[in-house]
């Protein structure tokens, strides 16, 4: 990405961001809307070149694709697209928007001291995968056996898997893994889920997962399946409950980011931002459509949809 300055006039250089799977998430709108607050105009002052890579095959490409026009500053979204971005940006700043652990990943040395040239925000807080685990067992007490969907060349979702798994030895829970990588594996996860006798399912979040979220909210309410996601996109769509950090704050932090270094900062100067609002979200309504009974402590503390 590249900017005249904020409030300054004339064309603007190239600045690109490599997405997820997805054009029209509430997040990049909140990373649009913090840049124009901040002076950035696009079209005056400010271009942005967007890369939307349909599969995860194809963010190599796209990520070459931005570098060769020598942007000043690339901005990812998760954890495969920073992946792609550090492989062949070189020197360029990248501020990422939302990945995993970023020190156990390689991004950066430390959360204090990124050292290299990538910086912004990690989406990993104590706890969150074995908290949405916590909240299964609060809507269903007697649950004994859950289901977890997880992409596997997503690493910080092997982490979070990982994370699940020791959050279940504390809670004498069973797990079935159920690997995503594409979407015939996510069609077959439910039916998966029911041949295991599980009590529910835990979507962990992946940009495959987000951007076909519609089809699994579907196929979750077909088979009569309590499921709990990372995203409240999915709850606002008809998904049963969501817990994790509130993403559009991450994007909009990552937007200042961006202002910092157009203005000189160095990524190795930026300390990693984690979260520190999160998002309880329960749709009633579905609750209701599978004959839960949701516990009052949990609808006290959670943001509900009707």
């Amino acid at each position: 990405m590249a900017a005249g300055g904020a409030g300054a006039a004339g064309a603007a250089a190239t600045r690109g961001v490599l997405a997820g799977y997805e054009r029209h998430l509430p997040e990049l709108d909140a990373f649009r809307k913090q840049l124009q607050e901040l002076g950035y105009i696009e079209g005056k002052n400010l271009v942005i070149d967007w890369r939307y890579p349909d599969q995860a095959a194809r963010l190599s490409l796209l990520a070459e694709e931005l570098v060769a026009l020598h942007p000043d500053v690339l901005v990812s979204i998760a954890t495969p697209a920073t992946a792609a971005m550090k492989a062949v940006a070189g020197g360029i700043p990248i501020v990422f928007a939302n990945v995993g652990d970023p020190v156990a990943t390689g991004f950066v040395a430390s959360l204090v001291q990124p050292r290299g040239n990538l910086t912004g925000q990690s989406n990993v807080a104590r706890d969150l995968s074995g908290k949405r685990l916590e909240l299964l067992k609060e809507i269903i007490p007697t649950s004994s056996t859950v289901a977890v969907t997880w992409n596997p060349t997503n690493s910080a979702v092997r982490l979070a898997w990982q994370e699940t798994q020791d959050a279940a030895l504390l809670l004498g829970i069973q797990l079935v893994s159920i690997e995503v990588r594409t979407v015939s594996d996510i069609i077959s996860a439910f039916d998966i889920a029911k041949q295991e006798d599980c009590h529910g399912l835990i979507v962990l979040p992946d940009p495959l997962t987000a951007s076909h979220r519609s089809a699994i909210i579907a196929l979750a309410a077909k088979a009569r399946m309590p499921t709990v996601y990372g995203y409240r996109e999915f709850v606002d769509e008809g998904g049963l409950l969501a817990y994790g950090p509130n993403y559009r704050d991450l994007y909009r932090r990552a937007a200042i980011y961006v202002d910092k270094i157009l203005k000189g900062a160095k990524p190795a100067d930026l300390p990693v931002e984690q979260p520190t609002t999160f998002d309880l979200v329960v749709n009633l309504k579905t609750a209701q459509a599978l004959g839960l009974t949701l516990p009052s402590s949990l609808l006290v503390r959670a943001e509900v949809v009707e």
